[in-house]
């Protein structure tokens, strides 16, 4: 709607224009030559140049050009042959300079156009977008970054299906927005590789807390801060029937499980610290185990929900707020967190926030599907 508006704003400019320049003139040519305000409507073809496209622009600066003219030849009989002269260049060089700085505007706007299509190129291929499938499982949810104009920033998450069963991991690298992405890729691209080939989730971890201090090493070298990540490890292997579950938490807040109607707050494999600081304990991490069930929905977050503050300065409730959307299925329950959490702060989120909407597939994926249509169709 914001869009729509800022549209309909950009058509509107120059027909506003030409009407002001229009009602000048025809308030300089009816008043007595003291009173000469047609010499501030230079302003027009300015914001022209700052808003319209190049043809208005072009077109407010003739009407602001053959306007002004008549009224420095017509309307000032006081006026000597050179100061009319005077008044009709600077008239001229005031729209010429209103050209060169719309031509000037548009390129840099197609530069930065150009510049985001590649920035949104590389920041998709980073964190594939939402909702994904692994597996029997279908992932929904959103991610917000708190770096104005950045599709990605501090948060990291990933979900596979692997040899050893489905691995999920969702991370929040210390600090936000675009010096935060650095480490979080090297952490992503830890885990895609890790999950695929490394048999335990202590295994995968370790991989992810090597590759993060090769680049705090080499942050170190260059004078950057270095980071650290916190993370929490999902596995689930086995048949329908029986599954099996392994979690493990490098830091990480808890994840909620919806079961039965009932959201539970779950901090199984708490105590470990997180990727980056493994080596202050000493200890190996290790990985707990679940029993999920059939049913179960699973709810992960980054610390950017669960610490976004209203007006109030209230944290926002997420478990009290999930325990009363139990009923709506996973994309509506996205959308309406979303909507909800933007509610809640205003719009104003102060760090990236994630949520990642776990649930098992009641219905073929959406190849399957296309797939299942491509054959009856034949």
């Amino acid at each position: 709607m914001a869009a729509d508006r800022s549209t309909e704003s950009r058509r509107l400019a120059p027909v506003l224009l030409i009407l002001a320049i229009l009602v000048v003139t025809v308030l300089d040519s009816t008043t007595g030559p003291e009173l000469h305000i047609s010499a501030f409507m230079g302003i027009a073809p300015l914001y022209a140049a700052l808003r319209c496209p190049f043809r208005q622009t072009l077109l407010v600066a003739a009407v602001f050009v053959v306007c002004l003219t008549y009224v420095d030849i017509f309307t000032v009989p006081d006026w000597g042959l050179a100061s009319r002269v005077v008044g009709i260049f600077g008239v001229f060089l005031v729209a010429a300079f209103s050209l060169v700085l719309c031509r000037t505007r548009l390129q840099r706007e197609a530069l930065h156009a150009r510049t985001r299509l590649v920035a949104d190129t590389v920041q998709r291929a980073m964190l594939r977008e939402l909702p994904l499938s692994a597996g029997a499982v279908d992932a929904y949810g959103f991610y917000v970054s708190a770096e104005e104009g950045a599709r990605v920033g501090g948060d990291i998450y990933e979900v596979s299906d692997t040899p050893y069963g489905l691995r999920l991991m969702i991370g929040d690298v210390q600090g936000k927005g675009m010096p935060a992405i650095g480490a979080g890729l090297e952490v992503l691209v830890a885990f895609r590789e890790a999950a695929q080939h490394q048999e335990s989730l202590e295994s995968v971890a370790e991989r992810m807390e090597q590759a993060l201090a090769r680049h705090n090493t080499r942050s170190a070298e260059e004078g950057a801060d270095e980071r650290f990540v916190t993370a929490l490890l999902m596995e689930v292997r086995g048949t329908d029937g029986a599954p099996e579950g392994r979690v493990l938490s490098c830091g990480h807040i808890p994840y909620y499980l919806v079961r039965h109607g009932e959201v539970h707050e779950r901090r199984e494999g708490e105590g470990a610290l997180p990727l980056g600081l493994g080596a202050l304990s000493g200890e190996p991490r290790h990985s707990v185990r679940v029993h999920p069930e059939p049913d179960d929905w699973i709810v992960l977050c980054t610390d950017g929900v669960t610490e976004a503050r209203g007006k109030d300065g209230e944290f926002y409730p997420l478990a009290e707020r999930l325990a009363g959307w139990t009923h709506l299925e996973p994309a509506e329950l996205a959308r309406t967190l979303r909507a909800d959490l933007e509610s809640f702060t205003g719009g104003r989120l102060k760090d990236d926030a994630t949520v990642l909407v776990l649930r098992r597939r009641t219905r073929p994926a959406p190849d399957a599907q296309l797939s299942m249509a491509r054959a009856a169709a034949a």
